[in-house]
């Protein structure tokens, strides 16, 4: 089957479009016929080697899928057939991928692949930040950071279901028109004074969790827009720069700042894992959230799509759809 290769840390251009030998399945490891593979701004660094996790040379990007078992390991959970999505650890952006079931969910039927594909990483990485995070409490205010993107809409919509004002900020008027129809109550350019003006929209007050994906100076003025006793909650560094948090604001605001990492939910905390899970596709069959996908390429379009979510030329979720299932 093919796929694209790094041979060497590089620009997606770089990457080389070739026949792949998968591994024999064993174990519980399953074979899946990719239908769709969601793109994630990881992706770029992990292809240039910046990532925080750097898998071996060469290697196949790609870790959000969905598709069909086509062959199952005798230990594994699941049968050929059985369609799933997935976290996986890189693999793909290709016709087919051999990865462990523990990475895998299985897709109801009333969810399309397309669809599935884009669920494993944002949608949880969201519920984590408001809710196993921040503890998102009825009535409580939220500011949402590059709300336009994956994870910014999915906190976007998830907030809202939860009946959470939702202020955002994002990079054109474009995205911010599309995160207002989305429910946003109000939405702001990164260099307007946000942090003013979501406290005058506050009653002064500010708001009480804060979910960032950009970091640097937005992080840092994220501390002022929060109310006593708010959450800032570290997303990602979409921005490029890592924020020395201003730690005697968090103080006299009796405030708090902390990460967020859902990957290692099935490590540390795997008890969370199926109720977030069984959570998020419940809202999502009953279209009380719907992904936002701006854009669809072909799986051999692979460079241009990792170009254009590199310089923020997209908005919402990104996917690759192999010949055959477009």
């Amino acid at each position: 089957m093919r796929g694209w290769v790094v041979r060497e840390w590089c620009e997606p251009d770089a990457m080389e479009w070739a026949e792949i030998e998968l591994p024999t399945v064993q174990g519980n490891q399953v074979k899946i016929q990719i239908e769709s593979a969601a793109l994630n701004f990881l992706d770029t660094l992990m292809i240039r080697g910046q990532y925080q996790v750097k898998p071996n040379l060469p290697f196949t990007p790609g870790v959000e899928i969905a598709g069909t078992i086509i062959e199952a390991g005798p230990d594994s959970q699941f049968s050929a057939g059985e369609r799933v999505c997935g976290l996986i650890d890189h693999g793909g952006f290709a016709e087919q991928v051999v990865t462990a079931d523990t990475q895998l969910l299985k897709l109801p039927d009333a969810i399309d692949a397309v669809t599935g594909s884009v669920i494993p990483v944002v949608y949880p990485t969201a519920w984590c930040a408001l809710k196993l995070r921040a503890n998102l409490q009825p009535g409580e205010s939220v500011l949402v950071h590059a709300g336009a993107g994956g994870v910014g809409s999915a906190c976007l919509q998830l907030a809202r279901h939860w009946g959470a004002p939702v202020f955002v900020t994002a990079g054109s008027e474009e995205k911010r028109q599309l995160c207002l129809q989305q429910g946003a109550q109000a939405a702001f350019a990164y260099d307007d004074n946000w942090h003013e003006q979501i406290k005058n929209l506050t009653g002064g007050k500010g708001v009480d969790v804060v979910v960032d994906n950009v970091g640097g100076e937005v992080t840092n003025q994220s501390v002022r827009a929060l109310a006593w006793g708010g959450r800032l909650t570290i997303v990602g560094f979409a921005g490029g720069d890592i924020a020395n948090i201003p730690a005697n604001r968090l103080l006299l605001k009796n405030a708090s700042a902390m990460g967020v990492m859902w990957g290692g939910y099935q490590i540390n905390q795997p008890a969370e894992v199926q109720p977030t899970i069984d959570g998020i596709f419940n809202l999502l069959e009953k279209d009380l959230i719907k992904p936002v996908i701006s854009a669809r390429y072909a799986l051999g379009d692979a460079p241009q799509a990792l170009r254009d979510l590199a310089q923020r030329n997209t908005h919402g979720k990104v996917v690759l759809v192999p010949d055959g299932y477009r």
